[in-house]
């Protein structure tokens, strides 16, 4: 019985097991997402989130622990560089795992496991703001001058020609 054990242990050996987590999260450091089955998408994001935790404070101690368990040393490098400062602002929960269906050859559950700030799909409201502007503008209090209400006029009629235009197409 497995009471109270958390870790999946993926059906490897404990050697095994901590060295394919260790090039899986190397590989995702290096690539911000990558394909793999569901069991090991969860295992990893388990094994990446302390790590990038660890990476958002730059001390020689948390460097040393991390590539005690990474192992190599550019993904190190990656990690405090450019992960660690895109991802400072947020308090956790730096991965995303989404569901792909079933591999072709042997039905095995896949999955995508990507860096969450690292998607522009998701990000893309965030990143580019367009400010919307109103078509009339706005009406001035009594200091507005006599030719302002004809361009204002003029305005709205060019907008009413172009909704004419468009119902025309």
């Amino acid at each position: 019985m497995r009471h109270g054990k958390k870790t999946n242990h993926l059906g490897r050996k404990t050697a095994h097991r901590k060295s394919m987590l260790a090039n899986m999260a190397c590989s995702l450091i290096e690539h911000k997402r990558i394909n793999t089955t569901v069991a090991k998408a969860k295992a990893l994001k388990v094994f990446v989130e302390p790590l990038v935790t660890k990476s958002k404070e730059d001390t020689t101690h948390n460097r040393r622990l991390v590539f005690s368990k990474l192992r190599q040393k550019e993904a190190v490098a990656e990690l405090f560089r450019e992960v660690a400062p895109k991802v400072g602002d947020r308090p956790g929960g730096y991965t995303r795992v989404i569901k792909l269906g079933n591999r072709l050859g042997d039905n095995a559950d896949m999955a995508l496991i990507e860096l969450v700030d690292y998607n522009e799909t998701y990000n893309l409201s965030k990143t580019e703001k367009k400010k919307s502007t109103r078509r009339a503008g706005r009406k001035k209090s009594s200091d507005a001058t006599p030719n302002a209400p004809k361009a204002e006029g003029k305005t709205e009629e060019k907008s009413s020609e172009n909704k004419e235009d468009k119902k025309e197409e």
